[in-house]
């Protein structure tokens, strides 16, 4: 069978492009039955696409992941010609890898959206602007509505796709997550230098948070609750790491308010932001960070804590996520409303060298569990499952 991919998200540096990257290359590399065809629309992807798929490069005024920004939009002539392109008879099947660059389809073939969360349609209120709103829902109601099955990242998010959409359970199915190779525990890690430039010191304990600067993820609250733990002489010489690119975010930002924060708690030297971080240079980092935070209001997955238990750091995470039920005792996990659950669940790791071992350990085993060849595995049932219905 010939397979449609819709690979505009490819570079993108966020979860669903790391995600994108990594289950798509397992899945070819895995499925020698059937045929892939991947659909971009930057010439900068083309060469980093699987060399066992064939490419179809799309001529477009702006690549989708930088038009559908917040801030911007993609033009018809844009969607038009991808859609076009996807459109293509000779395809079986489409698998579309994040709803996020979804485009309407005229076409038999069956087709696959990989949905990641449910943040808009749980928490409409961060998207403050009426159009923008506006748009996501209109995407995402043509994208459920044209899909033969629906992809959640997780059982978590496949609950709430089926409490939002409405949809039939038999046609919401569950492809996981891991963390990349990576991310895993290294015998005596030093600091990296560019770990060294920010100021990092591995004899002094470290909280840190890994991910984007959107309103979902929290990050007030986070800061308001280091600051009364700066305050203290317990946890003197306690850093807090914000990790993130902040200077190419194409999604809603609050990284100019939290800085502006920081500076009003006097936090500048005990609150970090050290923008984006290589995979090598992040990986080091978890494996010398005594927590990593994740206080998310809602999160679909929750990469950068598996990721961070794959390095044996201890994680501190939000209820609202799957990471409960994949980490276990790997985590300690918090209501991300109340501020107070947050900071007595870094009190309670950052006081006890015993219970960060306990935690280590059991998140280790647990993120070893998860691997994109059992995420490729699970989507390869989906695919069969639909061409042979």
């Amino acid at each position: 069978m010939h397979i449609g991919v819709d690979a505009t998200c490819w570079l993108n540096p966020r979860g669903y492009g790391r995600h994108a990257r990594s289950l798509l290359s397992a899945l070819i590399r895995m499925d020698s039955r059937n045929r892939y065809t991947m659909v971009t629309d930057s010439p900068e992807a083309v060469a980093q696409l699987p060399a066992a798929a064939q490419v179809r490069l799309v001529d477009a005024e702006k690549p989708a992941i930088a038009a559908a920004a917040f801030s911007g939009r993609r033009s018809i002539g844009d969607m038009a010609r991808t859609s076009m392109t996807l459109s293509d008879p000779a395809f079986d099947l489409l698998l579309f890898p994040a709803s996020y660059t979804y485009v309407p389809i005229v076409s038999r073939a069956r087709q696959i959206v990989v949905i990641h969360d449910v943040i808009p349609e749980t928490h409409p209120e961060l998207l403050p602007r009426f159009r923008s709103r506006l748009f996501w829902r209109a995407k995402t109601w043509c994208a459920v509505t044209q899909a033969d099955a629906i992809v959640a990242v997780s059982e978590f998010t496949r609950r709430g796709v089926l409490r939002h959409f409405g949809l039939h359970p038999d046609s919401v199915f569950v492809v996981g997550e891991a963390g990349d190779p990576v991310f895993r525990r290294i015998d005596n890690p030093r600091p990296t230098s560019r770990l060294i430039d920010l100021g990092f010191d591995p004899r002094l304990r470290s909280i840190v948070y890994v991910g984007g600067f959107d309103p979902h993820k929290n990050l007030p609250a986070l800061i308001e609750v280091f600051a009364g733990l700066a305050a203290s002489r317990e946890f003197d010489g306690v850093t807090l790491y914000l990790v993130g690119d902040h200077s190419r975010n194409v999604f809603l930002s609050e990284f100019q308010s939290l800085r502006r924060l920081v500076m009003a708690r006097r936090l500048e030297g005990r609150v970090v932001f050290t923008g984006f971080l290589p995979d090598e240079d992040l990986a080091v980092l978890l494996n010398l960070a005594t927590v990593l935070i994740l206080p998310s209001l809602l999160e679909g997955f929750g990469l950068p804590a598996i990721e961070a238990a794959a390095c044996g750091c201890p994680v501190v995470a939000t209820t609202a996520s799957p990471i409960p039920e994949v980490l276990g005792e790997g985590g300690i996990y918090i209501d991300p409303a109340n501020r107070r659950s947050i900071e007595a669940a870094l009190v309670r790791v950052l006081r006890s060298e015993s219970l960060r071992e306990r935690m280590s350990a059991a998140g280790q085993d647990a993120a070893g569990r998860l691997t994109w060849d059992r995420a490729a595995t699970q989507m390869l049932q989906v695919i069969h499952k639909l061409l042979h219905q």
